[in-house]
């Protein structure tokens, strides 16, 4: 990456999932990390937690009050009862971006990735921070994060010109 570039946030990435966070090898996060580095982001980490929704909670609140442009959060977006990453972060947003997640469902069911389209994952703003929820799956990151970098750069564009 050209260091001269402008960067366009900073970011985290919150991977929710028992298995990861019981020591198996995460399989998606460093995927996200990549794909936000190729667009330009600066990412502070990967966080790992359990498909609880404290955990998810807590996790997405952390990021927000450490100032992070984006939070990307992958898994527990399905319909199982262990998926609550959409409840979890219904109680962090101040303004739900419904937009975003249609058009990473809808572009999920295009690309044939069903975990993506049928995502109850959410997208919204908590305080300047824009967070979103993607399916666990690879596919469904890979289409997701096509779909999401060029609406979250205007986003945070949007959300930082009212910082200054």
């Amino acid at each position: 990456m050209n260091m001269d570039a402008p960067v366009a946030g900073r970011a985290l990435v919150v991977v929710v999932d028992d298995r990861t966070a019981n020591g198996e090898a995460d399989q998606t996060g460093p995927l996200v990390t990549e794909l936000l580095t190729e667009a330009g982001f600066l990412v502070d980490g990967v966080v790992v937690v359990s498909n609880d929704e404290v955990d998810v909670r807590n996790a997405l609140n952390t990021a927000v009050i450490g100032g992070v442009d984006l939070v990307v959060s992958v898994g527990g977006t399905g319909t199982s009862p262990r998926d609550v990453t959409p409840d979890a972060t219904a109680e962090v947003l101040d303004r739900e971006l419904l937009g975003i997640s249609e058009a990473l469902r809808s572009s999920g069911l295009a690309a044939g990735s069903l975990d993506a389209g049928l995502s109850r994952g959410l997208a919204g703003v908590s305080g300047s921070t824009l967070v979103v929820n993607l399916a666990g799956s690879r596919a469904a990151v890979r289409d997701g994060m096509a779909t999401l970098t060029p609406l979250a750069a205007h986003v945070i564009g949007e959300l930082s010109s009212l910082d200054g």
